[in-house]
């Protein structure tokens, strides 16, 4: 019988400073990915959205992918729900 953690997050890429939510997670729940525990969320995180791997500054790129898929807006902690209220698209930025 194995005791394994289940994943909460996937990490597509190890270049990637966000993962992707598996299903809805709650604040203060650990973040699991490739069966290891890694840190609480600061936030609740609606499932197939991004969470900050690691602090993210302001202007940074976000990576994911390994390909970066947007700038923040503003400084992110690690923990942190990443979406359109904390960054932007350089495609679409004017």
């Amino acid at each position: 019988m194995t005791n394994a953690l289940t994943d909460t997050v996937l990490i597509i890429n190890s270049k990637d400073n966000v993962g992707v939510a598996l299903r809805d997670l709650k604040a203060g729940e650990r973040v699991v990915a490739a069966g290891e525990e890694r840190f609480p969320l600061l936030e609740d995180i609606p499932a197939s959205h991004k969470v900050a791997l690691k602090d993210i500054g302001e202007a940074e790129e976000i990576i994911k992918y390994g390909e970066t898929v947007g700038v923040s807006t503003k400084e992110i902690k690690r923990g942190s729900w990443v979406h359109t209220h904390n960054l932007e698209s350089r495609r679409w930025k004017k």
